[in-house]
This record gives C-alpha cells, structure tokens and sequence, in this order.
C-alpha cells in the first residue's frame, strides 16, 4: 500500500491545495450536484416510467437496486478519465486524443457528439409535445402551428445559452429547486391513486429478466449526466489539483443517491397509479408520463402542475446536453481544421454550431418523431459505449490510470454497458 504524500498538491493555477480542505463539503459542491441533477432530470426521466413500469412493478424493483451502482460507477469513471489528463484545461475531447492519439481521438470525439446530440433533438421534441398538450387539454386553446411553437420554444431556451455559461447556472440552479420540490409532492400525492394488485402479478423467471435486460437502455438515458461531466471534471481539476478526482467522487456519489432517492420514488408512484394499459396509451400519444396524468386526472394540481414540471424538467437538462453536444462539436471542427493546417477561428466555429443546432433541433421538432425510439435507436448505444466501455477500456490501456486496474466494480461496469448495447441491437432487430 502506498503511503500518501504530505506535500499539499497544487491545482491548475499553481496555487497549492490542502486535501483535507478540498474534501470537505462545500457551497460550491452543492451547486454541481445541483447541475449534475438537473442534466439528468430531463425527458428520459419523464418517459422512464413508461417503458419500465410496462413491464411490471416487480422487474421495477430490481432496477431501482441495480440503477444507483450503475450510474455511479460509469459517471466516476468517465470523470477519473478525463482528471488523468496532466494538461491543465483539457476537456474530454482533449484528453482522448491526448490518450489514445490523434485518429482515435477524433473516432472518439465524434462518439462523444454523436452520444449527446440525439439528446437535444429529443428535447425539442418533448418540450413542444408537452407544451401543445397543455395548451390543447389545460387551457382550451387550439393547437398552435407546430412550426411556430416549436421555433419559439428552441429560441428561448437556446437564448439562455447563448447569454453565457453563468446565467446558464443560475436559471439550472433555480429550476432544480422547485423541480425537486414538486416532484416530491407529485409522487406523495398520487398515493391515494395507486392500484396495488400490480404487487401480486409476479412473472416468470424469464420474463422477469428480460423486462430487465430491455429497459436498461431506457435506464441508461435516464440517469445519464455524462454531457456535463467533462466541464466538471475540468473545473474541479483547475481549483483541487491532484485532489479532483477524490473530490469528483463524493460529488457524483451524492448526486447518484439523490437521482435514485428522487426519481424512482417518482417513477413508483406513476408507475403504481396507472395501468399497463394506460402506460402503453401515453406511449403510443408520444407525451411524457406528467402530461399523460395531467389529461386523465381530475385533480387541478396534476393538471396544471404536471406539465410544468415537464418543461422544468426538461428545460433544466436541455442545458447540460446543450453544452455537451455544442463541446462535442467544436472538438470535431478544430480538430478537423488543425490536421488540415488552416487556421480556427473561434468566433466563426462558434456561430455555425450556433445555427447548425437550432435548425436541426426545430427541424425534428416539427418532424415529431417517437421519443422513445429516439432513445434506443440513436442515444443508448453511444451513451453505454462512451459511459461505460470507453473509460474501462482506457484504466487498462492508460498509464495514467493504471491505479484503477484489477477491480471488481470495473467489471460490473462492463457488464452493464454490453447488456445495454445488447438490449438495443434486440429491440432494433426484434
């Protein structure tokens, strides 16, 4: 066993950092996992309950215990990836090619973008269906044209973007505040509702495991925060040194804990208050679970305060993804420019990606394909092989992380990336 350093190790300014400071809990803490919550909060949340609870509430409840360990261990590791790199600054999209080389970096990079971007288009359809939904069924109102409803919508949350990262923080971090609140109160509130004979329908061993094994992929986007792991790993780099990794650790640890905490109560009580039935009408109608509740509830609270909490909720994770997909994309332009040898220029890359996202956003918005088929067909495969199988590949190929080789939890890791990227091939071929 090694015997640690009493030499204070210094962080990306030079400035030298004191362990024991850097590991107790801060303000600053509270915010990532506030920012961590609220990019995984999103509409894989909101469809979750459907295509898990389809399957029944027993393969439910196995989820739930195999979820946490899952989400934690795969974000750890794409953050003890990206905290290797010796190069202060350097984001995912640097440090693959910094790892494995030039032609794999951009392989990888173009994963990276490709794992996220399907994400985005995904909220732009789900905000507009959430917001046609309740225009239509909670205030009476005709169907606005989709062009135009959409087109607003991707503008404003866009704009908030656009404005700057630290306003980006601020509205997150005053979304997730009353997006938790509710959230809990919708899920006590609908206890009265629920049906309990879904706790005597027990299916057969082998169905029990392949309900299981089909919504893993589901599970996977759920409670997927990878589009903002790469700024905060780069971010706690830059003021705990050497130190970040551990940090980075406790920080997603509590963040995994309150996803499962919050969300599966959620999904629960959704899942529990409707009938299979039910659930397969809110997938076939193409609307999240909360809108859903809202037009078959006669209570004003779910009516109203269902979809509100959709927009928040999806609005709130739209700007993580946003970020990933926008850093995703500009690795791939420069990187592409500088092997060709011309020269980058910031300011121009940065208003293509700026058009180029907002008219393929508003274009599938208004296509409105299905959101869950999305999910399996584009996001879950990139998602497991660059959350799961790309930072295990790089602890037994990477010096730099070879003090994670030889254990056990890297294994369930791989594991839970093959049975998701298994699950999807079925589903796509089934």
């Amino acid at each position: 066993m090694q015997k640690e350093s009493t030499v204070s190790p210094v962080n990306g300014t030079g400035t030298q950092v004191n362990p024991a400071v850097s590991q107790s809990w801060t303000r600053k803490d509270t915010t990532w996992m506030l920012s961590l919550f609220g990019t995984a909060v999103g509409a894989g949340i909101l469809f979750l309950p459907i295509n898990a609870g389809m399957g029944g509430f027993w393969p439910l409840v196995m989820m739930a215990l195999v979820i946490g360990p899952m989400t934690y261990l795969a974000h750890r590791g794409l953050s003890r990836f990206v905290c290797a790199s010796e190069k202060p600054g350097s984001d995912i999209t640097d440090v693959v090619e910094e790892f494995f080389g030039v032609g794999a970096g951009k392989a990888i990079t173009l994963l990276y973008f490709f794992a996220i971007f399907p994400i985005v288009l995904i909220y732009g359809v789900g905000i507009t269906n959430t917001v046609d939904s309740f225009i239509v069924n909670q205030l009476g109102m005709a169907s606005p044209p989709r062009w135009i409803l959409s087109g607003l919508l991707i503008l404003a949350m866009m704009s908030v973007m656009v404005s700057g990262e630290k306003l980006m923080l601020k509205v997150t971090q005053f979304l997730v505040y009353p997006l938790v609140g509710i959230l809990v109160f919708m899920s006590l509130y609908l206890i009265p509702s629920w049906k309990m004979d879904a706790l005597t329908q027990v299916p057969s061993a082998g169905d029990f495991l392949g309900t299981v094994w089909l919504t893993i992929p589901v599970l996977v986007f759920a409670f997927n925060h990878s589009p903002a792991i790469s700024q905060f790993s780069v971010a706690l780099k830059r003021e705990h040194g050497k130190d970040a990794s551990k940090k980075a650790d406790v920080i997603l640890r509590n963040t995994s804990m309150m996803l499962v905490g919050f969300v599966m109560l959620f999904v629960f009580s959704c899942v529990l208050s409707l009938s299979p039935a039910q659930l397969a009408e809110s997938k076939a109608q193409n609307l999240p679970i909360l809108s859903y509740l809202a037009n078959i509830h006669s209570s004003g609270f779910v009516s109203y305060f269902g979809p509100i909490i959709a927009v928040i909720a999806i609005v709130s994770s739209f700007f993580g993804h946003y970020m990933g997909a926008t850093e995703g994309m500009k690795g791939i332009i420069t990187k592409q420019l500088r092997s060709s040898n011309k020269q980058v220029s910031d300011k121009k890359v940065d208003k293509f990606i700026l058009v180029f996202m907002f008219v393929t956003i508003w274009g599938v918005a208004i296509i409105n394909p299905s959101i869950l088929g999305m999910i399996e067909a584009l996001g879950g495969p990139i998602i497991a092989a660059i959350l799961y199988l790309m930072p295990m590949y790089a602890i037994y190929k990477v010096p730099a992380l070879k003090a994670y080789r030889g254990r056990i939890s890297n294994i369930f890791v791989v594991i839970a990336g093959v049975l998701a990227m298994t699950a999807i091939l079925f589903g796509m071929l089934s």
